[in-house]
């Protein structure tokens, strides 16, 4: 086995598990770089709209910089004080996407608050309004799980990078788009009609 396939298998093995709920999630993890890895439980899966596979994670991505500040607060509100900013975030953009019916949420070009005028990467980087925003936080603190790898010390971000697209190869998550080589098309479609969703708010004001 050479070091590279250790590492994987390292990481594979921490990733593997259910972790924690979203909201003790944050007495665990450590302000470091690493890999975190989404799970949910069967009923979660069908309610997003997705065919069950067990034990495999919905997502997984990287921490360059700190799990805590981009993944926990970031992706998932964990911090009460600091908002939620879907247009910030592909993770919540994608499951936002898939409960675009069940939450009644609705897309909105990003910066929609504050700007009168919109590119194309505010539409395909929607958001959402505050109040479904709010809705989308409570379900994934309800229904999500987390597990981390933090980054060994002798590991570079070069190396992590490597270790998170095995890792997305190996298991191909539903949620993840980027290095997916069976990215899944329901995601496609729901996230291309949430962007659809967002220019039309924009061509009615």
């Amino acid at each position: 086995m050479t070091d590279r396939e250790e590492v994987v298998g390292d990481a594979a093995a921490a990733l593997s598990e259910r972790g924690w709920g979203i909201r003790e999630a944050p007495q665990h993890v450590a302000s470091v770089p690493g890999l975190y890895a989404i799970h949910a439980a069967a009923v979660t899966w069908e309610e997003l709209g997705l065919p069950i596979r067990a034990g495999v994670p919905l997502y997984v991505g990287k921490s360059e910089g700190s799990l805590v500040t981009r993944e926990l607060e970031g992706h998932f509100a964990s911090n009460p004080e600091k908002p939620a900013r879907t247009g910030n975030s592909t993770v919540r953009r994608s499951f936002a996407s898939l409960l675009h019916m069940p939450l009644q949420l609705s897309g909105r070009p990003r910066g929609h608050a504050r700007k009168i005028a919109f590119s194309e990467a505010d539409f395909t980087n929607y958001e959402l309004d505050v109040d479904g925003d709010q809705r989308l936080t409570a379900w994934m603190h309800r229904q999500l799980h987390l597990s981390v790898w933090a980054m060994p010390a002798d590991l570079t971000l070069r190396e992590l990078a490597r270790v998170e697209v095995a890792l997305i190869q190996r298991w191909t998550p539903p949620i993840n788009i980027r290095d997916n080589p069976r990215k899944d098309p329901r995601l496609t479609a729901a996230r291309k009609l949430m962007a659809n969703e967002a220019r039309a708010w924009a061509s009615s004001i």
